[in-house]
């Protein structure tokens, strides 16, 4: 029933924004997240605190997903080492078509699996993908949700590697 919602929502989000969504959470402190990794290493996203993050939930059916994870797995090497820590959360029922997935796509960052509980702290993900972006001190500073400009993420990343 989720991958149905999910499914209606990814393929409606191809004009989705361009700028930030609007989200209860914005300007609040990230909801936790604990869950064993792809690779079976703990994932504990306050132990990224003093990092800027780059949380994006996805899944391997959603076209506008695979798009853009080329692109964060380039800033992850690109930005590293000013702090940036990009994590995935796949929103599908498999883990073994996300391995696969991620493997395909040479993913050099964490992934979880996420569910509809996990999808609930954050507002409620129904469309995909969305991608929260985190500021040093645990903060969501801007939401983007659908097939979105990633321009548009990319200077927003930026600014918040650049505010220590």
């Amino acid at each position: 029933m989720l991958n149905a919602l999910l499914i209606g929502a990814c393929l409606g989000a191809v004009s989705a924004s361009i700028c930030r969504a609007q989200t209860p959470l914005l300007n609040k402190k990230t909801p936790e997240i604990v869950r064993t990794g792809l690779n079976h290493e703990r994932i504990n996203l306050s132990a990224y605190h003093g990092k800027v993050v780059l949380l994006n939930f996805w899944a391997t059916w959603c076209a506008p997903c695979q798009l853009e994870m080329p692109r964060f797995v380039a800033w992850q090497s690109q930005y590293a080492a000013q702090g940036l820590q990009v994590i995935g959360v796949s929103m599908d029922d498999d883990p073994a078509l996300v391995r696969k997935l991620s493997a395909r796509l040479k993913l050099n960052y964490p992934v979880v699996m996420g569910d509809e509980k996990l999808g609930e702290l954050y507002g409620g993900v129904l469309g995909l993908p969305v991608t929260f972006l985190i500021d040093r001190n645990g903060e969501i500073r801007a939401k983007f949700q659908g097939e979105t400009d990633l321009n548009a993420i990319d200077m927003q990343l930026k600014s918040l590697l650049n505010h220590r």
